[in-house]
């Protein structure tokens, strides 16, 4: 199908410097965790998004020195020739598939801590970071001014001799040339404080000493934050940032604008929890006032729609997309070839991020179980090999996360027939009650994008209202037969903390409930209530907040030292902790239940057993962990046995996604996508070995 004429104007080549856009689709830099040390998986992911339409691939935050070390994190780097050869490979695979390559210049200041390196970093002033612990600068004179503005003269020299068509002088984000800009960081009495002229000297500068370096072989590029969010102390749109557009826009090629500092880089990289897409297009908008050149910028966009509509009112000229990009590689050739329904929509839960803060490559994706996994197993999100055993039938029991992919990729592959079998009337499993979390909405697209495919999918038949039980799953007549029933809250408070129960815990009772009693059954709850989180994600926060805007007095305790800490590293703790201030949740940490009964919860200090509290409450919210529903499957193999299970035709039979362990949704999404790639291995239970990269060394050559 063509695509629609009214997105046309997304496909029209566009100019930057000397460097020309075969489309207005650009993938910002963003981390995968692989850096220039694992060239290969670096260079087919990015190649992937080429291969998919992106007109321009940027890499991760590029450290142009030793001082500019980000470890724990992964970044990629541009210290020496080595790093040329290897982010090279990443050049002329973008290249190959005509899209330009783009290198994003990066110090960090205060904010780089150094930990393999054991450099110190310099910065305008000698101030901690905010987001890093423990780590202090060295205050910049003149000489180191201009020893730093020739580390980025020397990297962009490398980047140009990599293949690279753009480099950054990357500010935003609060690293070293925003620093400058900004008071909250420079403190400064000299030419590059003070006034707004002298803040700006030092990336104007850095600016022109790299332009001239790379001279007309490569398109310039400013990536800026126009608001901190801090006020009088911070990077502000009207008083230091359209200035310094107007000041530097002829030595600029691209703009590349976003909002927000490291502290609460969640302001720029949304989660869809609390910002709907295009949340930054005011701040694009003001700049592309000021500016002549093209101006670019992410916004969560996956609406064709809104992308066109960012075009015409004069916000952006190139949209750019980060985490779209990772959910679905081929957005741009999906609009082009008119096949919006196939876009795998991201969803905005920002689990991809969570694997750079955490610091452990590779990047994964809830809805794209193939992103970081392009060289390492091969996978390509829209290519799928004949299954070498298609001839067979294959009965999925549960449609869940991983149910459903496995059905999708298993039909994708020619499996004879895939019956997907569920006990409810609708695919989704825990997916159902998921999204009625406040703010959740936009994670319904994991069902939605699996509903429409396995639609498409003639040899897959979703089968619904059917409960099997082992005697109906060995006489189904399938071939290969795949558990998939997902699980559930424990009822009795089992937990990570004691690996014990909870004395009288019991959630058979009226006042006392667990998340999905909630939320998919519907059980309510009296009027104060204390809920009682181990699991450290999502869920107990959140049923804080909904029950919190019922009108409930709600108590959220914790045995950690802090709410949700996982939220951290989805950029949602500190909005999330706003949230529930406002709404009046008391928050209470350290703090164990001990005994739970009618009316009455008694908790100890972690660290003070002796110490108890006595809570009075209506009902109690059991978060403490979750089980695998492995009933089923555990019948089948150990009351009804593999022999008669081979007896009666079935030559696989495997368990996939929750009822293997409880994990993310990623990674469920991620275990039933496996199996179906896998299917016709010699045993598909067990993961296949994937390519690894690392050096090896020769013991000869060592000794000698």
């Amino acid at each position: 199908m063509p695509r629609d004429p009214k997105y046309d104007i997304l496909f029209e080549p566009i100019q930057i410097g000397p460097k020309t856009m075969k489309n207005r689709f650009y993938q910002i830099p963003h981390c995968n965790g692989f850096g220039s040390e694992k060239p290969l998986n670096q260079a087919h992911f990015r190649a992937m998004k080429a291969e998919g339409g992106y007109a321009a691939v940027c890499t991760e935050y590029c450290s142009i020195h030793p001082e500019s070390d980000d470890t724990h994190r992964v970044s990629a780097r541009l210290w020496d020739d080595d790093d040329i050869k290897n982010l090279g490979l990443m050049c002329d695979m973008l290249h190959e598939h005509g899209a330009l390559a783009a290198a994003e210049l990066w110090y960090g200041g205060p904010h780089a801590p150094c930990m393999e390196t054991r450099c110190v970093p310099r910065a305008p002033s000698q101030i901690p970071s905010d987001f890093e612990h423990l780590t202090y600068p060295k205050e910049m004179d003149k000489d180191d001014i201009r020893e730093v503005q020739g580390f980025y003269v020397e990297a962009a020299k490398r980047a140009r001799e990599a293949g690279f068509d753009i480099v950054y002088v990357y500010g935003s984000h609060s690293y070293l040339p925003q620093q400058f800009l900004t008071p909250y960081y420079n403190r400064r009495t000299d030419e590059y404080g003070g006034s707004l002229e002298n803040r700006a000297r030092f990336w104007r500068e850095t600016i022109e000493q790299v332009k001239e370096a790379v001279g007309d072989d490569c398109a310039i590029a400013v990536r800026m934050s126009t608001d901190m969010f801090m006020g009088e102390a911070g990077t502000q749109l009207e008083r230091d940032c359209l200035p310094f557009v107007e000041l530097v826009d002829e030595i600029v090629d691209v703009w590349d604008i976003n909002v927000s500092g490291i502290s609460e880089w969640g302001e720029d990289a949304t989660p869809s929890r609390f910002y709907e897409s295009g949340r930054l297009l005011p701040w694009q908008k003001a700049v592309k006032g000021v500016s002549k050149k093209p101006v670019l910028g992410v916004g969560r966009f996956t609406s064709p729609d809104l992308m066109v509509e960012a075009i015409n009112d004069g916000a952006l000229d190139i949209i750019a997309t980060c985490r779209p990009s990772i959910s679905d590689p081929f957005l741009p050739k999906k609009i082009d070839e008119g096949r919006l329904d196939d876009i795998r929509e991201c969803i905005g839960c920002n689990i991809c991020i969570s694997r750079w803060e955490i610091g452990g490559p590779p990047l994964i994706c809830t809805q794209n179980a193939t992103a970081g996994e392009e060289y390492r197993r091969g996978w390509h999100p829209e290519k799928f090999e004949k299954a070498a055993n298609a001839d067979n039938d294959v009965l999925i029991v549960g449609a869940g996360p991983a149910g459903m992919e496995c059905a999708r990729v298993l039909g994708e592959r020619g499996m004879r027939r895939v019956h997907l079998v569920e006990g409810q009337d609708d695919m989704g499993g825990i997916m159902r009650w998921i999204p009625q979390f406040p703010g959740l909405g936009e994670w319904a697209r994991v069902v939605n994008y699996r509903k429409i495919q396995i639609d498409k999918l003639k040899n897959v038949e979703f089968i619904p209202n059917t409960k099997l039980d082992a005697e109906g799953v060995k006489n189904y007549g399938a071939e290969i037969v795949i558990v998939a029933t997902g699980g559930y809250w424990a009822t009795d408070g089992l937990n990570g903390c004691t690996h014990d129960t909870i004395p009288g815990a019991d959630a058979s009772q009226a006042w006392c409930a667990t998340p999905e009693q909630i939320m998919a059954e519907g059980k309510s709850t009296g009027d104060k209530v204390l809920i009682v989180d181990n699991d450290g994600y999502f869920t107990g926060v959140s049923l804080a907040e909904k029950l919190a805007e019922e009108g409930k007095q709600v108590t959220l305790m914790t045995h950690l030292g802090h709410i949700a800490p996982y939220m951290h590293f989805t950029l949602e703790a500190p909005n999330m902790h706003r949230k529930l201030h406002k709404l009046k949740v008391e928050i209470v940490t350290y703090q164990i239940p001990t005994e739970i009964k009618e009316g009455n919860v008694t908790s100890a200090h972690v660290y003070d057993e002796e110490h108890l509290t006595e809570w009075g409450v209506d009902s109690v919210v059991l978060v403490t962990q979750r089980r695998s529903n492995e009933a089923l499957y555990r019948e089948l193999k150990d009351s009804v046995g593999i022999d008669a299970l081979v007896s009666e035709g079935i030559t696989g039979f495997y368990r996939i996604g929750d009822c293997v362990a409880p994990r993310l949704v990623a990674d469920c999404v991620f275990d039933g996508h496996r199996l179906a790639r896998e299917i016709d291995s010699d045993n598909p239970e067990v993961p296949l070995p994937f390519k690894r990269e690392r050096h090896v060394i020769e013991r000869e050559a060592v000794l000698a």
